[in-house]
């Protein structure tokens, strides 16, 4: 079942460099989206690899309510999630599989915005993402994710179906 799509690629190489965004990105299981600052282990949060930093997602419609909400409009890039997203509820894939293009991810927890987010982005917009921040996700077969991919389900993927 397609859960959503790719809307677009972010990473950033070093820990507070902008993000930019790019069409496809080598996912590699265990590592992180080549490129990216917790693929170098050069993130703020690098100290010790945690399989919850591999890839990071946030809905499209998460940020278009900031706006609306709050009056706070930044990029899926300032977010500083890896994979921006759309049609898909990203808080209910905490535990789950899915697949998007040739990688297999598996949910580990909500990303909650911090005070480093708000502190790059240059606006107070921690409350409005609370609870829809994005996902953290484990990357658990390795490949390449491509703009405008599907994002299926667990059942697809255990049925062969993609």
């Amino acid at each position: 079942m397609n859960l959503g799509k790719v809307i677009s690629i972010a990473i950033a190489p070093e820990r507070t460099g902008a993000l930019y965004n790019v069409e496809s990105v080598n996912a590699l299981a265990g590592i992180g989206l080549e490129g990216d600052r917790y693929y170098n282990r050069l993130g703020t949060y690098s100290g010790k690899h945690n399989e919850s930093r591999e890839v990071t997602l946030i809905e499209t419609e998460a940020l278009e309510a900031l706006e609306r909400d709050y009056g706070h409009a930044i990029t899926a890039a300032e977010s500083r999630r890896n994979i921006a997203t759309r049609g898909i509820a990203l808080n209910h894939l905490v535990g789950k599989q899915i697949r998007i293009g040739d990688a297999v991810l598996r949910g580990i927890r909500l990303c909650e915005p911090c005070g480093h987010l708000e502190q790059l982005a240059g606006l107070p917009i921690r409350e409005g993402l609370i609870h829809r921040g994005g996902l953290r996700a484990q990357i658990l077969r390795s490949g390449i994710i491509r703009v405008g991919d599907a994002i299926l389900s667990e059942a697809e993927r255990d049925q062969g179906t993609v």
